[in-house]
């Protein structure tokens, strides 16, 4: 696909199915205030954090409160055969959320209470509306916690159906390797269960690994059972410069090569630490870096900051800071998560279009470098951050929403970028899911064969299509 067709995927296109006054009327009856038509909240549940051009928002908003409420939503949907988008914190970067066939968003916020917490299994049951840091803070009396943590406080039901990662994956996974079993909705509105609580399981398909991932293609979340880890005896963060990003990158590979047990360590480029100082009021070098944490025993998080001192000065790391203490390091992992509101404040009125490509860790100087070389080439404004551990970067091209040239840029760069982690053996998204905007990638990635084999599954799941259409394929 040549760039201008991708950049078209800025501008989706508006297939509403009608929707009408009877099933409006039937939505207000059954849920009452808990069923909203206003512009601003319908608006505000067509939107999430990419920067596809506004579409028409859902016709109605469900606040669910039960897994029953969801049943009964999807139910009617499913015989009216109205699009059904789940939503959460509206933090997907894909447009996830965009109703581009109309119908209604059904909130699952509400549902936000921990529904079990069994300590001695490292176990968990939630609802959909549970965030992160909110599991985080009501296990934490256990001396256990939940590790996936994508930056954005999001909800465990969303980063389920977006099989969501981010910095501490290169030791505790993805949400693949975390979700255990789940509740969900499906498109004709029946509840059912998949998974249990065991470590392991051959009983029939998995149809856990099934959702997890789907991008509320096949049905809503409606609890989720995860896995916990024990909270580390000691944990030590550092931040070290380089004089360059080749540096930085053959740093982390040696790390994963030597099978250091690092738990994260991410690369920030010398824009976004640029942007973090003037957003953040800190006063990091202006150099590329890495932050790393390590955990595990005092003895053997000291051993692991040795190796990993030793490695990055053999190859110019300098400047090391270490944080040990809980503030210190939530500052720094702050400044990191806030990488991408401090890059949309530098340059103001602009949007982010954010790129999530994955490679396999021996390919990641190649792919990264010669990336770097095209955007600093294309006179762009961007930044680079990365969970390097685990082959995954993101660029962020800043760009005039009013400049479609600059769009084009864009997306000209992002195909080149995904063409040549395909090319070495990775993927078109390491974590933010297909949505709208790489769906076309994934067929280059997957092969017609295998996209028809997930559309077989939609539509023996779904046969009305009623579940986020549009998403992932056409």
């Amino acid at each position: 696909m040549n760039a201008p067709a991708q950049a078209a995927h800025l501008a989706p296109k508006i297939q509403a199915r009608p929707v009408t006054q009877a099933f409006l009327d039937k939505l207000k009856s059954r849920f009452g205030d808990n069923c909203s038509m206003a512009l601003v909240v319908r608006e505000q549940h067509g939107r999430d954090e990419s920067a596809f051009a506004p579409v028409p928002p859902p016709s109605a908003v469900i606040f669910a409160e039960s897994t029953q409420d969801v049943a009964d939503a999807v139910t009617l949907a499913n015989e009216y055969k109205v699009p059904v988008i789940p939503f959460g914190v509206g933090s997907s970067l894909e447009g996830h959320l965009l109703a581009v066939q109309g119908g209604i968003s059904v909130d699952l916020t509400r549902m936000n209470k921990v529904l079990s917490i069994n300590a001695e299994d490292l176990t968990v049951t939630v609802q959909p509306g549970v965030t992160r840091k909110q599991l985080n803070e009501e296990i934490k009396s256990t001396g256990l916690f939940f590790p996936i943590d994508p930056g954005a406080d999001a909800t465990l039901g969303g980063m389920s159906a977006t099989r969501a990662s981010g910095t501490n994956a290169v030791r505790y996974g993805t949400m693949r390797e975390n979700v255990l079993a789940l509740e969900v909705v499906t498109a004709s509105g029946e509840i059912i269960r998949t998974g249990t609580r065991a470590k392991k399981s051959s009983a029939g398909y998995d149809l856990t690994r099934l959702f997890v991932g789907s991008e509320g293609t096949l049905g809503v979340i409606t609890e989720v059972t995860v896995r916990l880890y024990p909270l580390p005896e000691a944990i030590s963060a550092a931040i070290c410069s380089f004089p360059s990003i080749a540096s930085a990158v053959q740093t982390v590979i040696q790390i994963i090569q030597l099978g250091v047990p690092i738990a994260r360590v991410e690369l920030i480029d010398h824009n976004a630490v640029r942007m973090v100082n003037a957003y953040a009021k800190l006063s990091l070098r202006e150099e590329p870096l890495l932050l790393m944490e390590f955990h595990g025993s005092p003895t053997g998080v000291k051993e692991q900051a040795e190796t990993v001192q030793e490695i990055a000065s053999d190859h110019g790391g300098n400047a090391f800071e270490w944080a040990t203490t809980p503030e210190e390091r939530t500052r720094l992992w702050t400044a990191r998560h806030n990488a991408y509101f401090a890059a949309l404040q530098s340059k103001p009125g602009c949007r982010a279009i954010s790129t999530d490509t994955c490679v396999p860790i021996s390919k990641l100087s190649d792919c990264l470098l010669d990336s770097i070389s095209e955007t600093d080439a294309s006179g762009l404004p961007y930044f680079l951050v990365g969970h390097v551990g685990d082959g995954n970067f993101h660029f962020g091209y800043l760009i005039d929403p009013e400049i479609p040239r600059e769009r084009e840029i864009a997306e000209a760069l992002n195909h080149k970028l995904v063409s040549r982690a395909l090319r070495l053996g990775g993927t078109c998204t390491g974590e933010h899911g297909i949505g709208l905007h790489k769906i076309d990638f994934l067929v280059t990635e997957a092969g017609a064969g295998a996209v028809n084999m997930m559309r077989t599954l939609k539509q023996a799941l779904d046969p009305h299509n009623i579940m986020n259409p549009g998403k992932i394929f056409t």
